[in-house]
């Protein structure tokens, strides 16, 4: 078996979650990985959207930011901006919104805008940009990011983009199109809605993950499904299409795309 390192089982863990032929309006950085390693591998017929306007982007290597030639070159067509979020996102028509953050609370909800007080934050971060409407509208969103006590947050400093807001039927009653996120993926587990309150628990440890690991980089009291199970480990081909498609980013940008 080939040795692989936790960002890379995250991203492998996380790209097994889309299917093949799903529409998935993508994000920069790791989720645009993960996307583009799934259909590299056991989904060559997902339909990869960003936010700037490509529809059924291919890039060869990683996008820098979603203004980047390669997704508009690769694309089987691209529209304007509008477009995609009003009939694409808005009308019903993504599968799956596939999204970084970073921090995360226990009800899938995201901050990318600050950290600490709004007025005089600590960090200011990248912001919302099409976050918020994808999260409200997929059908489903998927949400990958590393573990820490940094980014699992008992309390957001700032709600950026709505999962379940205050847990139970709060989504419902915000009057959110999409079903929310159904996976939060992490260097060292995988995390799902609890059926009733929606609190994000442990369904899968990635091998050699302890609970006490998962524990001590999280910032609320996690629980764990009664029955967790273990993450697969990533398999050559998968661990070979990533490495590639890393080797191609870094020898046209300098850099991997999304590891940090």
């Amino acid at each position: 078996m080939m040795t692989y390192t936790t960002n890379e089982m995250m991203t492998v863990a996380a790209s097994r979650r889309l299917g093949n032929g799903s529409v998935c309006f993508v994000g920069i950085g790791l989720p645009s990985k993960a996307a583009n390693l799934a259909r590299l591998t056991h989904a060559p017929d997902v339909v990869l959207i960003y936010e700037s306007g490509p529809i059924g982007a291919k890039p060869s290597v990683l996008p820098l930011s979603i203004g980047d030639g390669e997704l508009a070159e690769t694309a089987d067509t691209v529209v304007p901006t509008g477009e995609i979020f009003r009939y694409w996102l808005q009308g019903g028509r993504i599968d799956v919104g596939f999204l970084g953050a970073a921090q995360v609370d226990r009800y899938g909800n995201i901050n990318t805008t600050v950290i600490g007080d709004y007025h005089q934050p600590k960090v200011r971060l990248p912001g919302a940009g099409g976050a918020p409407e994808i999260a409200g509208s997929a059908r489903q969103v998927l949400i990958i990011l590393k573990q820490s006590h940094r980014t699992f947050v008992d309390k957001l400093a700032f709600v950026t983009s709505v999962g379940f807001g205050e847990g139970g039927e709060h989504r419902k009653q915000l009057g959110l199109l999409g079903e929310g996120p159904v996976g939060i993926i992490t260097d060292l587990c995988i995390m799902e809605p609890e059926a009733g309150t929606h609190e994000f628990v442990v369904t899968s440890l990635h091998p050699g993950v302890t609970r006490e690991q998962v524990i001590e980089n999280t910032g609320w009291a996690i629980r764990f499904a009664e029955d967790v199970a273990t993450t697969e480990a990533p398999r050559a081909e998968e661990l070979q299409a990533l490495r590639a498609l890393e080797a191609r980013t870094a020898a046209a940008h300098g850099q991997s795309g999304g590891d940090e």
